[in-house]
């Protein structure tokens, strides 16, 4: 992000806030496994095709999913794998920052000697 002009991060910002949303997260990760159609992710996911439909507008608007057109269905596959990496690169992040609160809170846990 160094030295990008103010229209690039926008940009960049628009991108992160198509990832904030954990319904489409959800999505993203559901086709990890290969391409569906809005059925069959609504279905998955326990919402109605009209919403994951907006969800995957998202999506597609900002490259992370591409869409295919076969007979009257629509099947979305990534358009974008590396954002699996940046998932993956966040995920362990936290992972680790979980982890260490867990071990400090376990250091004020301990009942030592009153003093």
């Amino acid at each position: 992000m160094k030295d990008l002009p103010p229209e690039a991060l926008e940009q960049v910002a628009a991108y992160f806030q198509a990832l904030a949303e954990p319904t489409r997260l959800r999505i993203l990760n559901l086709l990890r496994s290969g391409e569906r159609n809005v059925g069959e992710l609504a279905q998955l996911c326990g919402y109605t095709a009209a919403n994951v439909s907006k969800h995957l507008s998202v999506l597609t608007k900002h490259g992370l999913v591409a869409r295919e057109s076969r007979g009257t269905s629509v099947y979305y596959r990534i358009g974008d794998e590396s954002v699996y990496a940046l998932c993956d690169l966040v995920c362990g992040s936290l992972a680790r920052q979980f982890e260490r609160q867990a071990q400090n809170q376990a250091l004020f846990n301990r009942s030592g000697p009153a003093a």
